[in-house]
């Protein structure tokens, strides 16, 4: 209790960053972050750490250990927090919610992921092939597969090759029969994506989440909402990698990067 009371008395406050802690030796262990000191040191590769827990931790990489066991799929983990996150796919808690769109997730990664792709206009990754932007380089990554004709998702039962996952996915299910059909339970037409069947009920339902701020429209997913709201604003968000011209629209962008191409000197595009 006394300890507990010294954190809301300042007692023992870090002058860097202004956190407070029950005791003096939580304050110098946690001092420790801002001096950069890392006493400790792993016997096994040299890694070191400032706090001893972080060691224990890091130790069970090269042990195997795996002390913490979810009690309903009996799974093991190396951290208890690693165990609390994953009891929220039994529980369905999903504490961190979206502030502009109220969708909710179970862990914090997947809120930020959720907000840089769907909230942010944000597109610092760009094709050089094409000039399009993307707001993340894996998304640039798979574009960039367009260009270089690259199928880097091969069937392990024929000798098909994909340029994306979900195009694997889609030939195992119809030729293979290996996967799982989503079925809708309304009118039974099947999805090989359970993304794809969750909007395809919400249009037998009539539910349309996502609405327009500008004109209150609303749409049954984020990406025709995304398509929408394009025509209310005046950003720019697409380019030509050549001439640096700015569109709007992305689809005008390869009709004027052949001819700028051609401007360019440029073959083969």
């Amino acid at each position: 209790m006394r300890l507990h009371v010294n954190v809301h008395s300042s007692k023992y406050k870090c002058t860097e960053c202004g956190k407070c802690f029950g005791g003096k030796r939580e304050l110098t262990r946690h001092s420790q972050i801002h001096s950069g000191e890392k006493p400790f040191e792993c016997t096994v590769c040299g890694k070191r750490f400032a706090q001893s827990r972080n060691l224990v931790i890091h130790s069970r990489v090269h042990s195997g250990e795996k002390p913490y066991k979810c009690h309903e799929c009996h799974k093991t983990f190396s951290e208890s927090g690693s165990l609390n996150r994953h009891m929220r796919v039994h529980t369905g808690d999903k504490p961190y919610k979206c502030s502009l769109c109220d969708k909710s997730f179970s862990q914090s990664s997947h809120l930020q992921t959720h907000k840089r792709r769907l909230h942010s206009n944000r597109r610092p990754y760009d094709c050089r092939w094409c000039g399009k932007l993307f707001k993340s380089s894996r998304d640039l990554k798979q574009h960039v597969y367009t260009h270089t004709g690259a199928e880097p998702y091969s069937c392990r039962h024929c000798l098909e090759c994909f340029t994306w996952d979900h195009q694997l996915k889609t030939h195992l299910l119809k030729s293979h029969n290996e996967g799982t059909w989503f079925t809708c339970h309304i009118c039974e037409k099947k999805f090989t994506q359970k993304c794809d069947l969750k909007n395809h009920i919400r249009r037998h339902e009539g539910v349309k989440p996502y609405v327009c701020d500008e004109c209150l429209k609303a749409f049954c997913t984020a990406g025709e909402l995304k398509h929408h709201a394009v025509k209310h604003s005046n950003a720019k968000l697409f380019c030509c990698g050549l001439c640096a011209k700015d569109f709007k629209y992305k689809q005008s962008v390869p009709k004027h990067f052949k001819r700028c191409a051609v401007e360019h000197g440029f073959t083969g595009v």
